[in-house]
């Protein structure tokens, strides 16, 4: 263990470079934290279905709420990433905690007092327990990811794949527990994450944190920041204004348009404080890939927070919905803990895109296929998302080393960001607009209600006017199902066919997600033959300074 001297304060750590061997409990304490945040996310989407109707919230919103528990991650893992170097590793661990215990408050709280009746109550304490929840686990990336990246700095894209193999380890483990309570009371699954929790804060309490390799290479906060740059302020800026503009109407209530310039004032804000700060437009190889995480984000963590509700209509009878996410997240889990010997083989933008390919094939597939044939796909899919998050995150610390935490957690933040103000909500739109299309193709259905031809029973939304999009108003449904059809028994029939075809129609959102992996791969294509005229992909280490 070796100490050293920031702003007069010792600091202890160990580098893999200095012929010390790394603190594996500190590795493991990490690792363990991940598992925490998984719990977290799994306790929540198996819920979000149950929620919706408990709370009669519609797909889109549904995925509002689901985007709560994800879009705060960006805030914690960006804002703790500024001076995360200057409180200290320990006490953004202590903050995660505190997250993690809070939520586990207010969710099993939130329980109570639905069933005592006050449901805005308590889907209130969901909300901002959850808010709660995605700061925690943002904070826990902002001090995992610099701190292995500096233990194994010499092998970085590796010991990240394999820090990362906690996150589905994660969700094999609650998910498996949660599948197998089966209809027992949701306070019981949203409470687990207190046994992860508990357990990382009793192992990294006592252990010491390194120091970030830019640091001990003398690199300034002002050079860190200057990698980020103006460009990469413009992009934390627009999606944090629209995720502002969402927050302020989560109540049902209009956002104003002076509420709206507020929040393009603070985005717009952001950008001039790094601009005047920084004078510099950022590292544009960052800017590229910042631009890349956002649709690797959506096609991972997207996918994966709705892939439950998504397959429920479809396993409906044979199987837990929720089997299609833990079997993909063993694949993950798995291959993630190998990832060296597959990194040395492939390289990791040829990695990258290899998985590319494995994600569209698998997405496509899953839209169409039934029964048992769906583990088929979802194993192509699994393939595909096993390497994306932490490999990314690899590539970002071996050629912007400069960028320090900052950097190297802003890529988790953006991504984060983008998949709750864009993906999980967009997702959600994409469900509803299948289901409309579903009902009005249904020969047999409009045979028996013909008026639902016209689609007098949906209704248009839009969330922060940028998805725009439309959803079956159940009231307007239910009256257009009683003028055409007046028998009661023929409109209970016509009310269960609707039903199944809602449920069995949102497969098929999943072929449109092919996009974003179809954007990645020609992304990943272009950086290959960038890095092949320059001699070959090939990471940047930063000297250590004596002073």
């Amino acid at each position: 263990t070796l100490v050293k001297y920031y702003n007069n304060q010792p600091i202890y750590y160990t580098m893999s470079n200095q012929n010390s061997e790394p603190d594996m409990k500190l590795f493991w304490g990490c690792f363990i934290a991940l598992i925490a945040t998984a719990f977290g996310f799994v306790g929540r989407l198996f819920l979000i279905g149950d929620w919706a109707t408990e709370f009669n919230l519609d797909p889109a919103q549904a995925g509002r709420l689901a985007g709560i528990g994800i879009w705060p991650f960006a805030v914690s893992i960006i804002g703790f990433s500024l001076f995360i170097d200057k409180i200290g590793y320990r006490t953004a661990m202590i903050f995660a905690f505190l997250g993690h215990a809070i939520w586990a408050v207010l969710g099993v709280s939130a329980y109570f007092v639905s069933q005592n009746g006050d449901t805005n109550q308590a889907y209130q304490m969901l909300y901002w327990g959850s808010l709660i929840l995605a700061l925690g686990n943002g904070t826990v990336e902002a001090f995992i990811n610099p701190v292995v990246a500096t233990m194994f700095n010499k092998d970085k894209t590796k010991w990240l794949n394999i820090l990362h193999a906690g996150w589905p380890a994660g969700l094999v483990i609650s998910g498996i527990i949660v599948i197998f309570m089966g209809d027992i009371d949701w306070y019981i699954k949203v409470g687990l994450i207190a046994i992860p929790a508990v357990i990382y804060f009793l192992m990294l309490l006592p252990c010491k944190f390194p120091i970030q390799e830019r640091q001990a290479a003398g690199v300034s906060d002002k050079e860190m920041l200057s990698e980020f740059g103006i460009l990469g302020a413009i992009v934390v800026g627009f999606l944090i204004t629209l995720q502002l503009i969402d927050f302020a109407g989560s109540g049902g209530s209009e956002v104003t348009q002076f509420q709206k310039n507020i929040f393009i004032g603070i985005g717009t804000a952001i950008v001039v404080a790094f601009g005047f700060y920084t004078k510099s437009l950022g590292n544009k190889f960052l800017f590229f890939l910042v631009i890349i995480m956002m649709p690797l984000a959506i096609t991972e963590i997207g996918t994966d927070g709705w892939i439950e509700g998504i397959m429920k209509g479809v396993a409906k009878g044979k199987f837990h919905a929720g089997w299609v996410l833990v079997y993909t997240s063993a694949i993950m889990m798995v291959l993630r803990f190998y990832a060296g010997p597959i990194v040395h083989k492939f390289q990791p933008l040829p990695l990258l895109a290899i998985s590319s390919v494995f994600a569209i094939i698998g997405l496509y597939t899953l839209s169409f296929t039934e029964g048992m044939v769906i583990f088929a796909a979802a194993t192509l899919y699994g393939i595909g998302k096993t390497f994306f998050w932490p490999t990314m995150l690899g590539v970002v610390s071996e050629q912007t080393p400069k960028g320090g935490a900052l950097t190297l957690n802003a890529m988790g933040g953006i991504g984060m960001l983008a998949v709750g103000t864009l993906g999980f909500p967009y997702i959600g739109s994409l469900q509803a607009g299948k289901q409309i299309d579903a009902i009005v193709e249904n020969e047999a259905l409009i045979a028996k209600a013909p008026s639902l031809k016209d689609k007098s029973f949906t209704t248009s939304k839009s969330i922060y006017e940028v998805i725009k999009y439309d959803a079956i108003d159940d009231g307007l449904l239910k009256k257009s199902l009683s003028n055409d059809i007046k028998d009661a028994k023929n409109l209970k029939s016509a009310e269960e066919d609707i039903s199944k075809i809602k449920g069995r129609s949102t497969q098929g959102a999943l072929a449109d997600m092919t996009i974003f992996p179809v954007f990645m791969l020609i992304c990943y294509l272009a950086l290959i033959f960038y890095f092949k005229g320059r001699g070959g992909y090939k990471p940047i280490e930063l000297e250590e300074s004596n002073s």
